[in-house]
């Protein structure tokens, strides 16, 4: 039997090894979930209508995201398009300020508004023809790999659903759409992103509960500084994080 060898940070392993967790049969399960997540997404690139995908238990997304990819869905078809593309979804991401996406990228001080100038540079005033009735709006190529890199991140960081921050990290790694290429120039590399999504999903929910409760006790709180609160959660949760990550990154390098 092919053996993969898995490295672990010297905490974690000597809490695997005190918890007496069978390792073998656990990376097994988790990699077969691995694989089901990403077969579910070729298949639904290699289809011919290539439609964009409901949450189902191999592709287990968010009702946010589901949310997300209805509105990126909107607006291709407002410009009569026959894709859904990085670039729908990233514009519908942005809409969404209360996403864990919009919220890393503040903890990466990369505002919206940056990102949707860069947006609009790189991307014409394109009106397609309207589609024959009964067709599908399909996924773009670049959209169908951003998905694929979605899941693979997800199984990565050990989540259970495809959230926005996956979806983030999905469009940040994929090389050739102008998603892709409109949050790297702002400096949103895979490396700086992966690791503020690290640092949001240990330290958000904490955060979030702290920063809801001050809000509730000050009436007089307003939604952009509620906003600002839990960007600054996520700030401070990426500190302590990175030191785990570099131990890691350190060992992978080996």
């Amino acid at each position: 039997m092919p053996k993969i060898n898995v490295y672990l940070p010297d905490d974690l392993a000597d809490a695997v090894k005190d918890a007496a967790v069978p390792v073998s049969a656990v990376c097994q399960r988790a990699l077969e979930q691995a694989v089901r997540r990403v077969t579910a997404i070729r298949e639904i690139a290699a289809s011919p209508g290539r439609e964009v995908p409901a949450g189902t238990p191999a592709l287990p997304l968010t009702a946010r995201t589901m949310r997300i990819l209805q509105a990126a869905a909107a607006t291709a078809a407002a410009g009569g398009l026959p894709e859904i593309d990085g670039e729908h979804l990233l514009r519908a991401i942005l809409d969404d300020r209360d996403s864990m996406a919009v919220h890393v990228l503040g903890a990466l001080d990369i505002t919206v508004q940056q990102v949707r100038a860069q947006l609009d540079r790189r991307t014409p005033d394109t009106i397609g023809a309207p589609l024959p009735a009964g067709a599908s709006r399909r996924l773009a190529a670049d959209l169908a790999q951003a998905f694929e890199l979605a899941t693979n991140e997800s199984s990565g960081l050990g989540n259970s659903y495809i959230g926005t921050e996956h979806l983030l990290l999905g469009l940040v790694g994929e090389p050739d759409g102008v998603a892709g290429q409109a949050l790297r120039s702002l400096g949103a590399d895979l490396r700086a992103t992966r690791r503020a999504v690290t640092a949001a999903l240990a330290g958000y929910y904490a955060g979030f509960a702290a920063h809801a409760q001050r809000s509730a006790d000050a009436t007089s709180a307003t939604e952009p500084q509620a906003a600002a609160g839990v960007t600054a959660a996520i700030r401070a949760a990426l500190e302590p994080a990175l030191a785990r990550i570099e131990r890691l990154e350190t060992l992978v390098a080996r």
